[in-house]
């Protein structure tokens, strides 16, 4: 047995044990032994009858919570085991939050402890209420949104405006305002909210931009703003499939609007930053604040998963609208859309504080081919015929100096991976070129 997040050894009882113990009731329980040391050994325990009444009723009467405490024994010796239940609510120490965070116990500040709070008591943010008036919403943005809905909602055909907002759990039944309507369908959230809106940005270099755009107003108008900021600085071609024209993007539009709309819906709203959008020259990057849900990794956004949204009122609506769907198959959308575009498949992070999405224009670049496990050589390679068009059998061998068996050996693997393909006579002097817009160039 040795210690681990739900497990903790102390060789005797003191009083600061209830910070852990607090801990363990705030997040998912777990169990402290008093009479053990950290080498896991048993060691002696004076008075084990009287820890036996004096430790639940000090855990009672600080934390309001009532453990199981008794006695084991360990190596010969009696240990008093105690096992703390997770709480379905907030669990205080003198005024403070405490949770597990593997083996050690942390104190919440800020937006986590705002946000353990909401999720303890049941809550979620988009479903309080807000100091505003029907007088504050914009009601064309609420006729687009029943055009959109009647589909999905047909009752909506006949019914009033509050009758709707109370359907959809946007007005409490005293009819106070959430924020959830404010941001769907206020005519200014940003009156409430101040950093209620989404930035994007054209970037030359990291350092260099050439143009920025402010999203404001709801959600619907924020997702409109972005899109267009976005398509202003992205090329478009035209392709004629069997007998109709299809424009054809940098990358799939749908797959950025699903994007934009998973930022809308997923942003952690009591942070202070912005939706962010950069559109570089080769790859364009949308990040939100939060956190994934606890349920999710980012592995598991590849592949097929739950929706757990952290703001379900404003996703429900999007849902009603019918720009997502509720089965958590945006982000996998997302992947295939790219894919049949023969594009890389976007990236997601978890990085500064929120969730980054990364769209990759350009499939030949040094950073994304190492994704494949392709040699130096082959990514080099690669990079050479990229910039000048071509490369042969003998410029392979005389630029790394290498055998030819070698030089044919890493060359043919790239054709039948699909990165190049065979132009011109067969032999020694054989000539390669890049093979582009392959859907099957992506990562396994």
């Amino acid at each position: 047995m040795r210690e681990k997040q739900d497990i903790e050894f102390k060789k005797e009882w003191r009083n600061e044990h209830l910070k852990t113990i607090a801990s363990f009731a705030n997040t998912e329980g777990g169990v402290m032994y008093i009479g053990i040391d950290d080498n896991s050994r048993a060691v002696v325990l004076s008075n084990v009858k009287k820890l036996l009444e004096d430790i639940p009723n000090t855990i009672r009467n600080k934390l309001q919570i009532t453990p199981s405490v008794k006695i084991e024994e360990k190596d010969g010796r009696e240990v008093v085991k105690i096992t703390v239940n997770s709480s379905d609510f907030p669990v205080f120490l003198d005024g403070k939050i405490c949770i597990r965070s593997g083996s050690t116990t942390q104190e919440l500040k800020g937006i986590e402890l705002t946000n353990f709070l909401l999720e303890k008591t049941g809550k979620t943010w988009d479903s309080l209420t807000v100091n505003a008036t029907f007088d504050d919403l914009d009601l064309k943005t609420f006729e687009y949104f029943k055009g959109l809905a009647i589909a999905r909602l047909p009752e909506i055909k006949n019914a009033s405006d509050k009758t709707i907002f109370k359907n959809l759990e946007l007005i409490t039944n005293d009819e106070k305002l959430t924020r959830a309507l404010i941001f769907l369908f206020g005519e200014k959230p940003q009156t409430f909210f101040i950093t209620a809106q989404g930035r994007a940005g054209r970037f030359k270099t990291p350092t260099e931009i050439l143009d920025t755009v402010i999203a404001d107003g709801n959600l619907f108008k924020q997702l409109d703003a972005l899109m267009n900021a976005i398509k202003k600085h992205l090329n478009v071609r035209f392709e004629i499939k069997e007998i109709e024209r299809k424009d054809v993007w940098d990358y799939p539009l749908e797959a950025l609007r699903e994007a934009v709309i998973n930022a809308l819906i997923h942003k952690d709203y009591l942070s202070t930053a912005e939706i962010q959008i950069k559109i570089y020259d080769d790859r364009l990057w949308i990040w939100n604040p939060g956190k994934l849900p606890k349920q999710l990794t980012i592995e598991s956004l590849k592949r097929e998963h739950s929706s757990f949204p952290k703001n379900p009122l404003i996703a429900s609506v999007f849902y009603y609208a019918g720009f997502i769907e509720r089965w958590g198959s945006g982000t996998k959308r997302m992947i295939d859309l790219c894919k049949s575009q023969g594009l890389p498949e976007p990236e997601f992070k978890e990085e500064f504080g929120g969730i980054s999405v990364y769209f990759h224009k350009d499939i030949y670049t040094e950073e994304y081919l190492r994704n494949f496990g392709l040699n130096e050589r082959q990514i080099k390679a690669v990079m050479y015929v990229k910039e000048r068009g071509r490369i042969t059998n003998k410029e392979y061998r005389s630029i790394f100096d290498i055998t030819d068996r070698t030089a044919l050996s890493d060359l043919n693997n790239l054709c039948e991976r699909g990165f190049l393909r065979k132009i011109g006579i067969t032999g020694r002097s054989t000539a390669y070129e890049l093979t582009r817009n392959k859907p099957e160039i992506n990562p396994k």
